[in-house]
């Protein structure tokens, strides 16, 4: 290996994917390996925590045997081992977290903590180099927002979500569509085959406003398809995915084009497991086809939760001089902008 190159491990199981990963100079996949939980939480009809828990506890070990044959590298040829502490599930949080502590400690390397929505966020490295000042739009089952990144490192939330994440508002409009889990792509997917007959609210919140609603759109929603039950009227559950999708859709599009021309942006990144949501995806590359402004979606595979993207920003991290000490500790409610500060003052 030459010298000047830097190989960084990363682990993820902040939810229901145990990940590892090893990324090369912060921007290239040597091996990157995920094993899913869908199947074990799919009769439940969403994630069962201590299932979860239980299930990384069981292939945390195998995946990072895995990761290294691919890679053809062992735990002594890594500069550093990244983790995602936070946000996430406090059970499945623990389980990488300590994996990252055992390996890190018993070959004394350097450990970082890694934020999982930076993590989102530098996806999009692995697929194209940042552009400063760049906004990301972060959209996945627990987060939806607007982030302003004048260098690597530095998040600046101007947007949130004050109710429902998107992600959240489409898993509980497919339980109630009776759609299997997970619900996003079922919903994705009958949206393509139905036509957009149902007028469903937008929020769009005061003026000026990048922030997020979609527990009105959901209430809609559902009390729609409970108000046609009673009445004895079927409603196509096509029209019905079609409809909402074009209002979750059009919001996410137009807020975050008026952010990106109100802050000058030269880069929008787009992260988060909905950013494979196929319906979005086509609606930003419209919006975004005429402007002068580099429109950067990362591959279906680097949507959902993954290590690569923590062991990308967390190279970042590691590079700006952060680590943590052996008291490192599964955060579930950590803060983008604190990790950021974090990470500059280290």
């Amino acid at each position: 290996m030459k010298n000047e190159d830097k190989y960084i491990l990363g682990i993820e199981t902040s939810c229901d994917e145990t990940a590892a990963a090893i990324v090369k100079n912060g921007t290239e996949i040597v091996a990157n390996v995920v094993a899913s939980q869908i199947e074990s939480h799919k009769r439940f009809g969403g994630v069962v925590p201590e299932i979860a828990s239980r299930h990384h506890v069981e292939q945390i070990t195998m995946v990072l045997e895995e990761t290294f044959q691919k890679a053809g590298l062992t735990i002594d040829d890594m500069d550093a081992v990244t983790v995602t502490e936070g946000p996430g599930l406090v059970g499945a949080l623990l389980i990488g977290v300590n994996t990252a502590k055992a390996l890190a400690f018993a070959k004394n390397k350097p450990l970082v903590g890694v934020h999982h929505i930076a993590g989102h966020i530098y996806a999009n490295r692995l697929f194209k180099e940042f552009t400063f000042p760049l906004l990301a739009l972060v959209v996945s089952g627990g987060h939806t927002e607007l982030i302003i990144m004048k260098e690597h490192g530095s998040y600046e939330v101007i947007g949130e979500t004050r109710d429902d994440a998107a992600g959240e508002a489409y898993d509980k409009v497919a339980r109630t569509l009776k759609l299997p889990y997970p619900g996003g792509p079922q919903i994705d997917k009958l949206s393509a085959e139905g036509e957009t007959t149902i007028d469903f609210p937008r929020a769009w919140l005061e003026e000026g406003s990048f922030d997020f609603s979609f527990s009105g759109l959901k209430s809609s929603v559902i009390n729609t398809l409970h108000n046609a039950e009673q009445r004895n009227e079927t409603l196509r559950r096509e029209d019905v995915a079609a409809s909402f999708q074009a209002s979750v859709v059009e919001v996410l599009t137009e807020k975050t084009y008026r952010a990106a021309k109100q802050f000058g942006v030269k880069q929008v990144l787009v992260a988060g497991g909905v950013a494979a949501n196929k319906g979005l995806r086509a609606a930003l590359e419209s919006k975004f086809s005429i402007e002068d402004i580099d429109l950067v979606i990362p591959p279906l595979e680097l949507c959902t939760d993954n290590a690569a993207m923590i062991a990308a920003a967390g190279t970042i991290a590691f590079e700006q001089g952060h680590r943590a000490e052996w008291d490192l500790n599964a955060n579930p409610s950590l803060d983008l902008e604190k990790f950021g500060k974090r990470s500059k003052d280290s």
